[in-house]
Order: structure tokens, then sequence, then C-alpha cells
């Protein structure tokens, strides 16, 4: 598998030297993705690879770069809905618009919540562009900016990268998070920005904040199906009475 080597051209100085990155290189010859991250020695070291499936869902699959067999995540796309689903080491999320006509998502992560097993904090994806990138920029509940994605606007090889900010910015669960959230919120505005289906979707659509009781694997979500499972025991004790 052959990749970009001039990775350095791709990142500014002071992202190169201050805040952890990963550097996204296409492969056309391949149809994969390459994400390394740079060492100690200054060289640059794969950490994943996204393999694309174009006809069939899910339409991004990552893997570790040592091990192309396992998969730590995926990404579904829409063509008629703006919302997109992904699935992160086996639990299931959804990114779901805010607004219909403005990048503004939101999704619920476990890695930045406050505290061991407790509800999961609502992240917030917005973004802003130039003549040179589109920069999505996620945010936590706080509105504090905790990664960047920065994807070029006219290399197709060098699809951009990611920078880490705040506290857990070397966190491997967390970047694995941004990362597969990030690619896919990407492919999902670049979907839709080329298909009419998706204005279509966007007129019908119901934008919103993602119910955090609700999701999979949180306490209350937890606590309400045992509490479901008590109320049917002592509904059966008390008619077998």
């Amino acid at each position: 598998m052959s990749f970009p080597q001039d990775n350095d051209m791709a990142l500014p100085v002071e992202q190169q030297l201050g805040n952890p990155t990963l550097q996204i290189d296409f492969s056309w010859k391949n149809l994969k993705t390459l994400v390394s991250q740079k060492d100690k020695s200054g060289e640059y070291v794969p950490r994943y690879v996204i393999d694309y499936n174009t006809l069939r869902s899910p339409h991004l699959v990552f893997h570790p770069a040592e091990d192309k067999s396992a998969t730590i995540g995926t990404g579904t796309l829409h063509p008629v809905s703006i919302h997109a689903d992904y699935e992160l080491r086996g639990r299931k999320g959804t990114l779901k618009a805010l607004r219909r006509f403005v990048t503004s998502y939101t999704h619920l992560s476990y890695n930045y919540a406050q505290g061991l097993g407790d509800t999961p904090a609502a992240m917030t994806w917005t973004s802003s562009s130039d003549f040179k990138s589109w920069d999505f920029i996620c945010l936590d509940e706080s509105s504090v900016p905790v990664a960047k994605f920065s994807a070029h606007a006219w290399t197709i090889s060098k699809v951009g990268y990611i920078e880490f900010m705040g506290p857990k910015a070397n966190n491997p669960d967390a970047q694995e998070e941004i990362m597969i959230t990030g690619l896919t919120l990407f492919y999902q505005m670049v979907l839709r920005t080329t298909s009419i289906l998706s204005l279509f979707g966007a007129i019908f659509s119901r934008p919103g904040p993602l119910h955090k009781e609700a999701a999979e694997g949180s306490r209350r979500s937890v606590e309400g199906n045992e509490w479901a499972g008590y109320h049917e025991l002592s509904s059966f004790k008390q008619k077998k009475s």
C-alpha cells in the first residue's frame, strides 16, 4: 500500500510541534485511507486504515493498521436523511443534525462524560471554511473545543488532519471517537452538498438534540430496563397469588 510520504507539508508548524494530530491520506491505487501519527523521532507511523464501501453499508470501516482483519468502528451515510450513524468498539451511535441548513451536529460521548458509567456527554460539531480548508470543530458540553478536523479543499489524496486539544488530547479512546465521528460527518456533509436528495431530506428532517437517557449503555437506560423487568416480575407474582 503506497501513500503520500511528504506529510510535513500538510500540517502547519504549530500543529507539528504542539497538540497531537492524526494525518489522513487517501490512496487511489488501493481506494483506502491511511491514518498516521508522528512519533517522537518525527516519523509518521500508521495507526488506522479505512476501507470504503460505496454500494453497501457501513460505508466507512475503520481497522487498526497492524491488524486489518479487526474492526474498531464504522460509519454509515444516508442519501436522503441528513443524519449519519456510526459504531465505535461495538457501541452504536448517531450523528444528528441540530439545524437543517447549517453544519451543526451532535453525538453522545462516553469518553468525554463526567465520571465512569455516567450519562454520556452531548458533543457538538460546527464547521467553518475558507478557500483552502473545510474545518469541523468538536466542542464538549461546556462549548470548549476538544478537536478539529481540517479537510483540504483542493486535494483528494491528502484528505486532511485531526488536531486534538484539552485534557484528553492524548487519550487513545477519545482520539478514536473523534476520528470515527469526524470522518463520518465529513463524508455525510460531502454527500449533502452533492445530492439533491439530501436537500429534500433536510426540508423534512427533524433536527434537535439526542436524548441522553435513551442512549445505548447509559445509566438511566440500564436502570429503566432493570425497573421494567422488576415491574413485570412483581405483576406476575401478584397475578399468581
